[in-house]
């Protein structure tokens, strides 16, 4: 629970008591329950929390919506990051925010791209189509990218463990297009060691001239 700081209630079992500066008009009811507008509660988020999962949070908000509202959104936590007093974890909140692009299809996925950015990676492109060159859609990669010709999947338990001989498959295929695919799971996200080195190889291979 948040309350002003002019309110003095203590934390106890069950109950965490937070104090920040908040106007009533930040205040929205959801589900009749009082909490805070979306652009503020992510702009707090991507200041104080973890910083994977209010990345994660972030992209999901986007995810769905027009790009005329994710523009909107976008510079509505970027005024809220503004307002706040304390600056701590602004600069932090700003990379995150422009990293964003709601196009993820989970969590996961958007984990995986803040990782390999801040690996040191180009930020590769969202949900990537392979087309014909009659313009007909073949395949949509997660992470892409396309002037090296290299794409990197995120394989969830639960989508993935019947489809190994589908992306096998799919992978000889994009082969035969000159592409490398590299496969991530939730093991990597955990430890992305294996999928940085193979990253570092593949860049390392189809360096752009």
């Amino acid at each position: 629970m948040t309350v002003p700081y002019s309110r003095r209630i203590k934390s106890k079992p069950g109950l965490t008591v937070h104090q920040a500066d908040f106007r009533p008009s930040d205040v929205v009811e959801l589900d009749g329950l009082a909490t805070f507008s979306l652009d503020l509660a992510l702009a707090d988020f991507l200041c104080d929390g973890d910083k994977r999962t209010a990345f994660a949070a972030l992209d999901e908000a986007m995810h769905g919506l027009a790009p005329d509202h994710v523009r909107v959104l976008r510079e509505n936590v970027r005024d809220r990051l503004a307002d706040r007093r304390d600056q701590r974890g602004i600069h932090r909140a700003l990379l995150l925010l422009d990293l964003a692009t709601g196009k993820a299809e989970s969590p996961p996925e958007s984990i995986l791209r803040l990782i390999v950015v801040e690996a040191g990676f180009p930020v590769p492109e969202v949900q990537y189509e392979i087309t014909t060159i009659e313009g007909r859609k073949l395949y949509v990669l997660d992470l892409a990218w396309p002037s090296r010709r290299i794409a990197l999947e995120y394989d969830g338990f639960a989508s993935h463990e019947e489809r190994h001989g589908y992306d096998a498959e799919r992978d000889a295929r994009m082969a035969g297009r000159g592409w490398v695919t590299i496969r991530a799971s939730a093991a990597d996200l955990r430890d992305p060691r294996r999928v940085l080195a193979e990253l570092a190889k593949a860049f390392g291979m189809r360096a752009v001239a």
